[in-house]
Protein backbone atom coordinates (compact mmCIF):
# COMPACT_ATOMS: atom_id res chain seq x y z
CA UNK A 1 0.00 0.00 0.00
CA UNK A 2 1.36 3.21 -1.04
CA UNK A 3 2.58 5.77 1.89
CA UNK A 4 0.86 8.76 1.52
CA UNK A 5 2.18 10.54 4.30
CA UNK A 6 5.38 10.43 2.38
CA UNK A 7 3.93 11.16 -0.77
CA UNK A 8 2.15 14.16 0.84
CA UNK A 9 5.36 15.39 2.42
CA UNK A 10 7.56 15.41 -0.87
CA UNK A 11 4.84 17.97 -2.75
CA UNK A 12 5.04 19.93 -0.02
CA UNK A 13 8.92 20.22 -0.33
CA UNK A 14 8.67 20.56 -3.64
CA UNK A 15 6.14 23.17 -3.35
CA UNK A 16 8.55 24.98 -1.23
CA UNK A 17 11.62 24.36 -2.49
CA UNK A 18 13.97 27.83 -2.77
CA UNK A 19 14.99 26.41 -6.28
CA UNK A 20 12.95 26.04 -9.31
CA UNK A 21 12.18 22.10 -9.42
CA UNK A 22 9.59 21.72 -12.53
CA UNK A 23 7.37 18.97 -13.10
CA UNK A 24 8.64 16.94 -16.30
CA UNK A 25 8.72 20.14 -18.46
CA UNK A 26 4.50 21.58 -17.05
CA UNK A 27 2.94 18.17 -17.32
CA UNK A 28 1.71 16.13 -14.07
CA UNK A 29 4.17 15.53 -11.81
CA UNK A 30 5.87 12.28 -11.84
CA UNK A 31 4.56 9.63 -10.14
CA UNK A 32 5.82 9.34 -6.34
CA UNK A 33 6.04 5.77 -4.55
CA UNK A 34 4.32 4.38 -7.04
CA UNK A 35 4.79 0.61 -6.53
CA UNK A 36 3.86 -1.42 -3.29
CA UNK A 37 7.04 -2.64 -1.31
CA UNK A 38 7.30 -4.61 1.90
CA UNK A 39 9.36 -2.42 4.09
CA UNK A 40 12.42 -3.82 6.10
CA UNK A 41 11.91 -2.40 10.04
CA UNK A 42 15.39 -1.51 10.59
CA UNK A 43 15.37 1.68 11.96
CA UNK A 44 18.28 1.34 13.81
CA UNK A 45 20.70 0.50 11.26
CA UNK A 46 19.54 3.05 8.05
CA UNK A 47 18.68 5.66 9.44
CA UNK A 48 21.77 7.72 9.25
CA UNK A 49 21.45 10.79 10.67
CA UNK A 50 24.93 10.75 12.10
CA UNK A 51 27.86 9.12 10.69
CA UNK A 52 31.88 9.14 11.03
CA UNK A 53 32.17 8.71 7.43
CA UNK A 54 35.10 11.45 7.06
CA UNK A 55 34.23 12.68 4.13
CA UNK A 56 30.14 13.06 4.01
CA UNK A 57 31.49 16.40 6.16
CA UNK A 58 31.11 17.27 9.83
CA UNK A 59 27.28 17.31 9.54
CA UNK A 60 26.91 14.50 7.16
CA UNK A 61 24.72 11.52 6.68
CA UNK A 62 23.84 8.78 5.41
CA UNK A 63 20.52 7.14 3.44
CA UNK A 64 19.77 3.58 2.68
CA UNK A 65 16.81 3.50 0.25
CA UNK A 66 17.08 -0.24 0.36
CA UNK A 67 19.48 -2.70 1.23
CA UNK A 68 21.38 -5.80 -0.64
CA UNK A 69 23.83 -6.14 -3.27
CA UNK A 70 26.49 -8.16 -5.55
CA UNK A 71 29.39 -8.22 -5.38
CA UNK A 72 31.59 -6.95 -8.80
CA UNK A 73 34.87 -5.41 -7.66
CA UNK A 74 38.15 -6.90 -5.73
CA UNK A 75 36.99 -3.78 -3.58
CA UNK A 76 33.89 -5.97 -2.13
CA UNK A 77 35.79 -8.76 -0.91
CA UNK A 78 35.66 -7.34 2.53
CA UNK A 79 32.15 -5.78 2.51
CA UNK A 80 31.42 -4.18 5.64
CA UNK A 81 27.31 -3.88 4.71
CA UNK A 82 27.20 -7.62 3.83
CA UNK A 83 28.85 -8.77 7.07
CA UNK A 84 26.64 -6.71 8.85
CA UNK A 85 22.75 -6.66 7.42
CA UNK A 86 23.53 -10.11 6.01
CA UNK A 87 26.16 -12.06 8.15
CA UNK A 88 25.57 -10.85 11.48
CA UNK A 89 22.11 -9.97 11.37
CA UNK A 90 20.43 -11.66 8.96
CA UNK A 91 18.60 -8.67 7.56
CA UNK A 92 19.23 -9.40 3.73
CA UNK A 93 20.69 -12.18 2.13
CA UNK A 94 23.47 -10.99 -0.69
CA UNK A 95 24.44 -11.72 -3.96
CA UNK A 96 22.78 -11.98 -7.16
CA UNK A 97 19.39 -13.27 -7.31
CA UNK A 98 18.76 -11.95 -4.07
CA UNK A 99 16.03 -10.06 -3.54
CA UNK A 100 17.17 -6.38 -2.66
CA UNK A 101 14.59 -5.15 0.69
CA UNK A 102 13.11 -1.28 0.40
CA UNK A 103 13.48 0.22 4.17
CA UNK A 104 10.48 1.76 5.60
CA UNK A 105 8.32 4.63 4.91
CA UNK A 106 9.47 6.14 8.01
CA UNK A 107 13.54 6.08 6.86
CA UNK A 108 12.69 7.84 3.95
CA UNK A 109 11.15 10.52 5.72
CA UNK A 110 14.54 11.71 7.10
CA UNK A 111 15.87 13.68 4.14
CA UNK A 112 12.72 15.35 4.54
CA UNK A 113 13.43 17.04 8.09
CA UNK A 114 17.20 17.03 7.24
CA UNK A 115 16.32 19.73 4.26
CA UNK A 116 13.97 21.90 6.37
CA UNK A 117 17.14 21.64 8.82
CA UNK A 118 19.51 22.70 6.30
CA UNK A 119 17.46 24.95 4.91
CA UNK A 120 16.98 27.16 8.52
CA UNK A 121 20.50 26.75 8.99
CA UNK A 122 21.72 28.49 5.14
CA UNK A 123 23.90 24.75 5.14
CA UNK A 124 23.81 21.94 2.32
CA UNK A 125 25.05 19.03 4.46
CA UNK A 126 26.24 15.88 2.01
CA UNK A 127 24.65 12.62 1.97
CA UNK A 128 25.89 9.43 1.36
CA UNK A 129 23.99 7.12 -0.81
CA UNK A 130 23.98 4.34 -0.21
CA UNK A 131 26.23 2.52 2.16
CA UNK A 132 24.36 -0.96 2.43
CA UNK A 133 23.13 -1.20 -1.40
CA UNK A 134 24.72 0.51 -4.94
CA UNK A 135 21.72 3.15 -6.09
CA UNK A 136 22.51 1.40 -9.72
CA UNK A 137 22.55 -2.22 -9.38
CA UNK A 138 20.70 -4.08 -11.89
CA UNK A 139 18.61 -6.19 -9.67
CA UNK A 140 16.90 -3.18 -7.80
CA UNK A 141 13.06 -2.58 -9.60
CA UNK A 142 13.50 0.73 -11.47
CA UNK A 143 10.30 2.29 -10.05
CA UNK A 144 12.53 2.11 -7.14
CA UNK A 145 15.46 4.74 -8.35
CA UNK A 146 12.75 6.74 -9.69
CA UNK A 147 11.42 7.06 -6.28
CA UNK A 148 14.72 7.72 -4.69
CA UNK A 149 15.15 10.60 -7.68
CA UNK A 150 12.28 12.29 -6.69
CA UNK A 151 13.45 12.36 -2.97
CA UNK A 152 16.84 13.69 -4.25
CA UNK A 153 14.68 16.44 -6.35
CA UNK A 154 12.53 17.35 -3.27
CA UNK A 155 15.69 17.83 -0.69
CA UNK A 156 17.39 20.86 -3.26
CA UNK A 157 19.08 21.81 0.41
CA UNK A 158 21.65 18.67 0.54
CA UNK A 159 23.84 17.41 -1.88
CA UNK A 160 23.58 14.18 -2.44
CA UNK A 161 26.58 11.62 -3.33
CA UNK A 162 25.92 8.73 -4.91
CA UNK A 163 28.39 6.45 -4.97
CA UNK A 164 28.49 3.16 -7.14
CA UNK A 165 30.37 0.13 -8.30
CA UNK A 166 28.55 -0.19 -11.13
CA UNK A 167 29.13 3.26 -12.97
CA UNK A 168 28.90 2.17 -16.60
CA UNK A 169 25.15 1.73 -15.69
CA UNK A 170 24.45 5.16 -14.91
CA UNK A 171 23.75 6.76 -18.20
CA UNK A 172 21.19 4.01 -19.21
CA UNK A 173 19.75 3.66 -16.07
CA UNK A 174 19.21 7.67 -15.84
CA UNK A 175 17.93 7.88 -19.55
CA UNK A 176 15.24 5.12 -18.77
CA UNK A 177 13.98 8.09 -16.25
CA UNK A 178 13.94 10.83 -19.35
CA UNK A 179 11.84 13.92 -18.76
CA UNK A 180 11.51 16.34 -21.21
CA UNK A 181 14.40 17.05 -23.31
CA UNK A 182 16.83 16.18 -20.20
CA UNK A 183 17.51 13.05 -18.64
CA UNK A 184 16.79 12.51 -15.26
CA UNK A 185 19.44 13.13 -12.90
CA UNK A 186 18.61 15.34 -10.27
CA UNK A 187 20.20 18.53 -10.18
CA UNK A 188 21.68 18.28 -6.62
CA UNK A 189 23.53 15.16 -6.93
CA UNK A 190 27.15 14.41 -7.30
CA UNK A 191 28.23 11.23 -8.82
CA UNK A 192 31.05 8.76 -7.52
CA UNK A 193 32.83 5.77 -8.40
CA UNK A 194 34.39 3.29 -6.50
CA UNK A 195 38.08 2.48 -7.64
CA UNK A 196 40.53 0.14 -6.06
CA UNK A 197 43.41 -0.90 -8.05
CA UNK A 198 44.76 0.92 -12.44
CA UNK A 199 42.34 -1.65 -13.58
CA UNK A 200 39.48 0.01 -12.30
CA UNK A 201 40.61 3.18 -12.94
CA UNK A 202 41.49 3.01 -16.35
CA UNK A 203 37.96 1.02 -17.14
CA UNK A 204 35.83 3.19 -15.14
CA UNK A 205 37.38 6.88 -15.62
CA UNK A 206 36.15 7.55 -19.03
CA UNK A 207 32.86 5.89 -18.18
CA UNK A 208 32.61 8.83 -14.91
CA UNK A 209 33.66 11.52 -17.13
CA UNK A 210 31.06 10.54 -19.25
CA UNK A 211 27.85 11.16 -17.40
CA UNK A 212 30.25 13.85 -16.14
CA UNK A 213 29.77 15.47 -19.64
CA UNK A 214 26.74 14.02 -20.54
CA UNK A 215 24.62 14.54 -16.87
CA UNK A 216 26.07 17.76 -15.57
CA UNK A 217 26.24 16.11 -11.84
CA UNK A 218 27.28 18.80 -9.06
CA UNK A 219 30.61 16.83 -9.56
CA UNK A 220 32.26 13.53 -9.48
CA UNK A 221 34.35 12.18 -7.04
CA UNK A 222 36.20 8.92 -6.60
CA UNK A 223 36.28 6.95 -4.06
CA UNK A 224 40.09 4.70 -3.85
CA UNK A 225 38.77 2.97 -0.65
CA UNK A 226 40.13 0.03 -0.17
CA UNK A 227 43.45 0.74 -2.30
CA UNK A 228 44.92 -2.32 -3.34
CA UNK A 229 47.29 -0.59 -5.97
CA UNK A 230 49.36 2.15 -7.37
CA UNK A 231 47.11 4.11 -9.39
CA UNK A 232 48.47 6.90 -12.48
CA UNK A 233 45.72 9.19 -12.77
CA UNK A 234 45.13 11.07 -15.74
CA UNK A 235 43.23 14.31 -17.48
CA UNK A 236 39.90 12.33 -16.77
CA UNK A 237 40.55 11.98 -13.18
CA UNK A 238 37.04 13.00 -11.11
CA UNK A 239 36.62 16.45 -9.53
CA UNK A 240 37.13 15.07 -5.96
CA UNK A 241 39.77 12.26 -4.96
CA UNK A 242 39.12 10.22 -2.01
CA UNK A 243 41.69 7.97 -0.70
CA UNK A 244 41.59 4.32 2.46
CA UNK A 245 42.76 2.14 3.54
CA UNK A 246 41.05 -1.20 4.22
CA UNK A 247 39.61 -2.15 7.70
CA UNK A 248 38.47 -6.16 9.09
CA UNK A 249 35.05 -6.93 8.53
CA UNK A 250 33.77 -10.56 9.88
CA UNK A 251 36.30 -13.28 8.93
CA UNK A 252 38.02 -10.92 5.90
CA UNK A 253 41.44 -9.37 7.23
CA UNK A 254 42.31 -6.00 5.64
CA UNK A 255 44.81 -6.01 3.13
CA UNK A 256 47.57 -3.39 3.67
CA UNK A 257 47.84 0.05 1.75
CA UNK A 258 51.21 1.27 0.77
CA UNK A 259 51.51 4.72 2.18
CA UNK A 260 53.03 5.78 -1.09
CA UNK A 261 50.25 5.06 -2.77
CA UNK A 262 48.28 7.41 -1.56
CA UNK A 263 50.78 9.59 -1.58
CA UNK A 264 50.78 9.71 -5.10
CA UNK A 265 47.24 10.67 -5.15
CA UNK A 266 47.56 13.43 -2.90
CA UNK A 267 50.43 14.70 -5.02
CA UNK A 268 48.49 13.93 -8.51
CA UNK A 269 45.31 15.63 -7.18
CA UNK A 270 47.24 18.89 -6.21
CA UNK A 271 48.97 18.55 -10.00
CA UNK A 272 45.47 18.24 -11.93
CA UNK A 273 44.02 20.61 -9.61
CA UNK A 274 42.05 17.90 -8.34
CA UNK A 275 40.22 18.25 -4.38
CA UNK A 276 41.99 15.03 -2.77
CA UNK A 277 40.20 13.70 1.09
CA UNK A 278 42.20 11.47 2.91
CA UNK A 279 39.68 9.26 4.81
CA UNK A 280 41.66 6.37 6.68
CA UNK A 281 44.48 4.10 6.72
CA UNK A 282 42.80 0.99 8.02
CA UNK A 283 44.17 -2.00 9.89
CA UNK A 284 47.40 -0.89 9.05
CA UNK A 285 49.65 2.24 9.57
CA UNK A 286 53.81 3.02 8.33
CA UNK A 287 55.69 1.95 10.73
CA UNK A 288 57.42 5.25 10.75
CA UNK A 289 53.96 6.99 11.99
CA UNK A 290 53.11 4.66 14.58
CA UNK A 291 55.06 2.44 16.94
CA UNK A 292 55.03 -0.38 19.37
CA UNK A 293 53.66 -3.96 18.54
CA UNK A 294 52.38 -5.66 15.79
CA UNK A 295 52.50 -7.78 12.35
CA UNK A 296 55.19 -6.22 9.93
CA UNK A 297 53.79 -6.07 6.08
CA UNK A 298 56.99 -5.20 3.85
CA UNK A 299 55.89 -4.13 0.08
CA UNK A 300 58.28 -4.46 -3.31
CA UNK A 301 59.29 -1.11 -2.63
CA UNK A 302 60.67 -1.81 0.78
CA UNK A 303 57.96 0.16 2.67
CA UNK A 304 56.79 -1.59 5.88
CA UNK A 305 53.28 -0.91 7.52
CA UNK A 306 52.18 -2.16 10.82
CA UNK A 307 48.64 -3.99 11.70
CA UNK A 308 48.16 -1.91 14.71
CA UNK A 309 44.18 -1.67 14.31
CA UNK A 310 41.90 1.62 13.08
CA UNK A 311 41.90 3.89 15.83
CA UNK A 312 45.18 3.75 16.12
CA UNK A 313 46.35 3.35 12.59
CA UNK A 314 44.21 6.85 12.27
CA UNK A 315 43.97 9.15 9.40
CA UNK A 316 46.65 11.04 8.66
CA UNK A 317 49.47 10.65 5.98
CA UNK A 318 52.90 11.89 6.88
CA UNK A 319 51.29 13.72 10.03
CA UNK A 320 48.68 15.62 8.17
CA UNK A 321 45.11 15.46 8.03
CA UNK A 322 43.94 15.72 4.45
CA UNK A 323 40.27 17.02 4.66
CA UNK A 324 39.43 18.12 1.40
CA UNK A 325 36.23 19.09 -0.14
CA UNK A 326 34.43 20.43 -3.26
CA UNK A 327 33.17 24.00 -2.08
CA UNK A 328 29.31 24.37 -3.39
CA UNK A 329 26.98 27.77 -3.08
CA UNK A 330 25.02 27.39 -0.01
CA UNK A 331 22.85 29.98 -2.14
CA UNK A 332 20.07 28.28 -4.15
CA UNK A 333 19.40 31.47 -5.79
CA UNK A 334 21.95 32.90 -7.71
CA UNK A 335 23.17 32.01 -11.38
CA UNK A 336 25.55 29.28 -12.19
CA UNK A 337 26.19 25.80 -10.20
CA UNK A 338 28.03 27.28 -7.37
CA UNK A 339 31.09 24.90 -8.17
CA UNK A 340 34.47 25.95 -6.99
CA UNK A 341 36.29 22.98 -7.33
CA UNK A 342 40.40 24.12 -7.51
Amino acid sequence: MLDRALAAALILARLSADIALPFMGGMKPARLFSQPFRAASLREFVMGEHTTISWTGPNGKTFNPWMGCTKVSPACDGCYAEALMDTRYGKVSWGRGEDRKRTAPSNWRQPLRWNRQAAEAGARPFVFCASLADVFDNEVDEVWRHDLFDLIEATPHLVWLLLTKRIGNVLRMTDVMRHGSRARLPANAAVGATMANQEEYDRDRMKLWAVKQDREPLFTFASFEPLLGLVILDRHAPDWIITGGETDQGHHRARPSNPQWFRRLRDQSAELCRVYHHKQNGEWASVSEVEGPGEIFTFPDGRNVRRVGKRKAGRTLDGVTYDGFPTLAVSLKGEGDGRDLC
